[in-house]
């Protein structure tokens, strides 16, 4: 066996707790740490530096003095603010891609703009910089369209609008108001708006190799049935039975091909987890946006389902060896996970609020409750720490199954204004509508055969 590796993980979300989670289970692994991490973190025997994730001369001097031999960043802002480039300069090995790279999720005008330059199908869009060219241009749609604000805004910089009133309101929110910041709205994106199912698909980049991940769905709204504003991901389930192996293979040919090479050739490669949220239309797969990072809530389900050293394949991305893994080994079972809120969100909300039953639902066979906005009191109890608390994730032998046991699990947590969608998964569990075909065309009568007989 080769030597154990310490491995610094930045970040304190849920996508970060499944990570460590499964990192500190590599025999490989010696030191897992969490800057800064959360309660969940501390008590699956990681230790948490209070440090954070945007403190790059702090995290430095700590993988100096902790000797680690991998840092694995976890969320969009450090990624897009350089932290990888700086923890590179100094010798330390990284997953995660440079400041250049990031981009891809940084800028939704920078990634709308390669796409187009790449070939990869996507929606009908433009930009603006002036709300007044912005409201004229939506007038002369006849189609609804999604407004975005071009910077990073937490998974809500993203309006999607019925009407172009809505839209115009869309636009005095985030360019006039400043919603999401003055720097996120300086320039918007306003594109089409698709109709079909969201799947979202993830892949593994060192240069020019990729390996796609299982496709998952996740579930953006804050209410059930898609209603209500959108969120950072309100729950997720993985496979999703949607993403045929037709389709991943399409898209590995139609979006990851081209978008990779594109950043190679215009000498910002990529490496680390590219995400590809898309939408499957009746004119084929569109790419919503790309992220830059792993996805959370989707981190959670690939993690309950991953079998293969997560250790030696993040290393093999950051030394571009991943052409040595043809295959990652997956359990066969679906994974489901139901993320748990504070009320409000993803408006106003309030921390501190005392959680009970976690021990309790994580005693269930093929159930993890990875934490998100968590932290422990002056008490020692785990309390609230944000918007998205608890990230309920199990596994079980059919989809179904998998569901049935997330939710047994959820019913055992409680915090004061506890909130969750309870129909995850329901998309790929209820029966779609049976379409006839249509009937063929009726040719006119001179092409038509005579009767026999």
């Amino acid at each position: 066996m080769a030597d154990r590796i310490n491995v610094l993980v930045i970040g304190k979300g849920g996508r970060e707790h499944a990570l460590a989670w499964r990192l500190k289970q590599s025999p490989r692994a010696g030191n897992v740490f969490c800057a800064p991490g959360n309660a969940g973190t501390a008590r699956d025997g990681v230790t948490n530096v209070p440090i954070d994730p945007n403190d790059a001369d702090k995290l430095i001097k700590v993988c100096a003095k902790e000797a680690v031999g991998l840092v694995v960043i976890g969320p969009e802002d450090p990624l897009c603010n350089g932290l990888a480039d700086a923890l590179r300069a100094k010798g330390i090995k990284v997953f995660g891609p440079s400041k250049d790279a990031a981009r891809i999720e940084g800028s939704k005008v920078f990634a709308k703009e390669l796409m187009r330059h790449a070939d990869v199908p996507t929606a009908e869009f433009s930009v603006f910089d002036h709300p007044q060219s912005a409201r004229d241009w939506i007038t002369t749609r006849e189609y609804p369209v999604v407004v975005k604000a071009d910077g990073l805004a937490a998974g809500k910089g993203v309006v999607v609008c019925k009407t172009g009133e809505e839209a115009v309101k869309a636009v005095e929110r985030i360019m006039t108001r400043e919603e999401f910041g003055a720097q996120a709205g300086r320039r918007i994106v306003v594109e089409k708006r698709l109709e079909g199912e969201e799947v979202s698909v993830l892949a593994l980049v060192s240069g020019h190799t990729f390996l796609p991940l299982p496709a998952c769905q996740d579930h953006k709204a804050v209410h059930d049935g898609d209603q209500g504003p959108n969120t950072g991901g309100m729950g997720a389930y993985c496979p999703a039975p949607v993403a045929t192996p037709e389709l991943m293979r399409d898209l590995e040919s139609s979006v990851f091909f081209p978008i990779i090479h594109a950043m190679k050739r215009q000498r910002f490669p990529f490496q680390g987890t590219l995400f590809a949220g898309l939408f499957l239309t009746n004119q084929g797969p569109r790419v919503l946006e790309f992220n830059c990072r792993f996805g959370d809530p989707e981190t959670q389900v690939l993690m309950m389902r991953l079998k293969t050293d997560l250790l030696d394949l993040l290393e093999a991305v950051a030394d571009e060896r991943l052409q040595e893994y043809e295959n990652i080994e997956w359990d066969a079972r679906p994974s489901v996970c139901v993320v748990l809120c504070s009320g409000g969100y993803p408006g106003k909300y309030t921390n501190g609020k005392v959680i009970t039953g976690i021990a309790e639902a994580d005693a269930l066979p093929g159930v993890k409750v990875f934490h998100a906005g968590t932290k422990f009191d002056d008490q020692n109890r785990v309390v609230t720490d944000g918007g998205r608390v608890l990230g309920v994730t199990a596994l079980g032998d059919t989809l179904a199954e998998a569901k049935a046991r997330a939710y047994e699990a959820v019913k055992l947590i409680t915090f004061t204004g506890m909130h969750y969608r309870t129909d995850i998964a329901d998309k790929a569990l209820k029966p779609k509508p049976v379409v006839p075909p249509a009937e063929p065309p009726k040719l006119p009568a001179r092409f038509r055969k005579p009767p026999t007989g």
